[in-house]
C-alpha cells in the first residue's frame, strides 16, 4: 500500500502515475500534508515529524506492507523520513520531466511529467 503524503491527491494524478502506483503498490491512500509553519524552529519540525510517524506507525498493523510516498517542505520530509526508516518503512519519492514554457515573453510555465517512484 502507498500512502501519498503530499500536496497532491491521488486523484489529481496523472493516469500514468496512479496505473504505476497500483502496478507497484497496490493500492493508494492519501493523507493530507501538513502546513508548515515558517516560523517553526527545529525542535518544531522534530515534533510534527514524531505526531505524523506516530500516525503512520498506527497504519502498518492494516498494511504490514506500508510504503510512504513523501514530498513537501524540505526538512519536514527530511526528519520524517529519518524516522519512517529508522522504523523499516519504506518511503519514495516521485520524480518528473519538468517541461518549461515561455508565455508571452515574460510569464514561465512549468508542467511536470512523472517519470517513476525514486526510493530514499
Amino acid at each position: 500500500m502507498l500512502l501519498n503524503l503530499s500536496n497532491h491527491p491521488s486523484e489529481l494524478w496523472s493516469e500514468v502515475q496512479i496505473n504505476k502506483a497500483l502496478e507497484q503498490f497496490g493500492e493508494v491512500m492519501d493523507m493530507p500534508f501538513p502546513v508548515i509553519n515558517p516560523e517553526g524552529d527545529e525542535m518544531y519540525i522534530k515534533d510534527m515529524a514524531h505526531t505524523y510517524l506516530q500516525r503512520i506507525l498506527a497504519m502498518r498493523d492494516r498494511y504490514p506492507d506500508l510504503t510512504v510516498h513523501i514530498m513537501g517542505e524540505l526538512t519536514f520530509c527530511y526528519a520524517l523520513v529519518r524516522l519512517l526508516k529508522k522504523n523499516r518503512i519504506a518511503c519514495v519519492a516521485s520524480t518528473t520531466t519538468r517541461k518549461v514554457i515561455i508565455a508571452n515573453n515574460s510569464k514561465k510555465v512549468s508542467e511536470f511529467e512523472f517519470v517513476r517512484f525514486r526510493y530514499y
